[in-house]
């Protein structure tokens, strides 16, 4: 009777938070009032994993979300005010390239860091559940960067949100639920390209977001050596991370030593990565990506826990593989997979002498008819151009190769149209137009046929008059074109 009755007392204060956190979603049914799947239990496997941890359903929460990887982490709080990894759950899909959200339309998932309240839950989904992640923020206002309805929701379909399965989003929506009414007022989704470790930024040290993707390494550093939420402060365009000085907007907090400490070993880490040639590399989506664990048929290859030395699965391909994933947005633009391109320090493609352009990859064609796309473009005139369509309804997912396809572009002459014509706009800010090619000398006897010689005798010597007269029908082949490749605009802007 005693578990009956706080269960019910339960149930009646989740229903009076979510109906009060209605008012500020955007995205409901019209149902009045939450509905029965906002008030579903945390499933009993995840509260038996809560209790073997040494957690109660009550303990706050905070959860990061890593792009390249397609992982979400959910982290709770102990009584030691030290967070601890409850559980990994692979990202069913995350739409654009890495990098921040600058604009609305672009399709981009943002990146920073964001306060959840309970007025961001929405219980009444279209996309099951979700909540809102609050963008922009203040470093995002003072960047220029605009956008909204950004969420983390179920529907495995995204333009600029990342979408989880409606099973997953269902588990994430409890949990959060339950850190509410335990009495925490909000909780911080932290927002990443990639795991923050020297290997990956060795890697991108050349890519044009590093700066940016090196503030958001402080929080990560801070959160990762003290095991405690950051506060979270702004100088002019950037975050600042630390303790109440931070909170309070000091440009310079104090750095705790365990923090100092990562931050160096990191430094040393990636500078002997680089002198060990490590190469610079950008990764290129076609429109975002997928945890590879949803790849059709079920995926029962391991995947190496990414909790250090833990020999657990960070969660059970199996278990994935099954789920029904409904509607995936763009399937056709997950077939080809990432790309790394190698980049100079200027972020310019590496030119490698003598070796041959890579072709551009060909999206497969999406269906015709209504809540279909037209085909994708290929690979050439899309590559990082800010989408702004409506996402596809499509009934299949392609396949995900099981690494980023390696390209190095070069060119023997040393055209810089040759990665203009394979890339489009990608690298066009940094790079000048390519100057037209020199007018050839005219030489008779590559003169394709026909040649009309009306005028040829009139200011020519009788003897190179009689020699273009007598070549007038030789049989050559016509030389090939070469105008410069024109580039390509962006892509027409539409309503997300």
């Amino acid at each position: 009777m005693t578990v009956r009755l706080a269960t019910t007392a339960r149930m009646l204060a989740a229903a009076s938070l979510l109906v009060l956190s209605l008012a500020a979603c955007q995205d409901g049914s019209g149902i009045n009032g939450p509905s029965a799947r906002s008030l579903a239990p945390i499933a009993p496997q995840t509260v038996a994993l809560m209790q073997s941890k040494g957690m109660q359903q009550s303990d706050p929460i905070l959860i990061r979300a890593f792009k390249k990887e397609a992982e979400m982490e959910v982290w709770k709080k102990g009584a030691d005010g030290r967070y601890a990894l409850l559980k990994t759950y692979p990202i069913c899909r995350w739409s654009g390239q890495l990098g921040p959200k600058t604009r609305e339309g672009d399709r981009q998932a943002p990146e920073g860091f964001y306060t959840i309240t309970p007025g961001l839950m929405n219980p009444n989904s279209s996309y099951y559940l979700s909540f809102d992640t609050g963008f922009p923020n203040a470093v995002d206002r003072a960047n220029g960067r605009t956008g909204r309805y950004l969420m983390v929701h179920g529907t495995c379909s995204s333009a600029g949100c990342f979408a989880m399965t409606d099973a997953t989003i269902a588990e994430i929506y409890a949990i959060a639920r339950e850190a509410f009414i335990g009495g925490q007022r909000s909780f911080q989704f932290q927002s990443y390209p990639f795991r923050m470790t020297a290997e990956n930024m060795a890697k991108f040290r050349n890519d044009p977001n590093i700066g940016f993707w090196q503030n958001l390494k402080e929080g990560s550093d801070y959160f990762e050596a003290l095991r405690e939420e950051p506060k979270i402060g702004q100088c002019g365009t950037k975050y600042v991370f630390g303790g109440a000085d931070a909170a309070a907007g000091a440009c310079k907090p104090r750095v705790e030593p365990e923090v100092a400490e990562k931050r160096e070993r990191d430094a040393r880490a990636v500078a002997e990565l680089v002198a060990k040639g490590t190469p610079a590399v950008r990764v290129v989506y076609q429109d975002g990506g997928q945890n590879p664990v949803f790849r059709p048929p079920a995926n029962t290859s391991a995947f190496a826990s990414l909790g250090g030395t833990e020999t657990v699965l960070p969660y059970d391909a199996k278990e994935y593989g099954r789920h029904n994933l409904g509607d995936v947005s763009r399937p056709e633009t997950l077939a080809a997979g990432p790309q790394e391109i190698e980049i100079s320090p200027k972020g310019q493609p590496v030119m490698l002498a003598g070796a041959e352009p890579a072709p551009p990859v060909k999206a497969a064609k999406a269906g015709r008819g209504p809540g279909r796309e037209p085909a994708q473009k290929p690979v050439a005139t899309t590559l990082m151009a800010n989408h702004a369509e409506p996402d596809a309804k499509v009934e299949t997912t392609a396949a995900l190769p099981e690494k980023p396809a390696r390209i190095a572009v070069a060119d023997a002459d040393g055209d810089p149209s040759s990665y203009q014509k394979m890339f489009g706009k990608l690298f066009a800010k940094d790079d000048p137009a390519p100057a037209p090619p020199p007018t050839p000398a005219v030489d008779a006897t590559s003169v394709p046929e026909p040649v009309k010689l009306a005028h040829a005798t009139e200011k020519v010597a009788p003897k190179a008059a009689a020699k273009a007269h007598a070549v007038k029908t030789a049989k050559v082949e016509p030389k090939a074109d070469t105008k410069p490749a024109l580039r390509k605009g962006e892509a027409e802007k539409t309503k997300p």
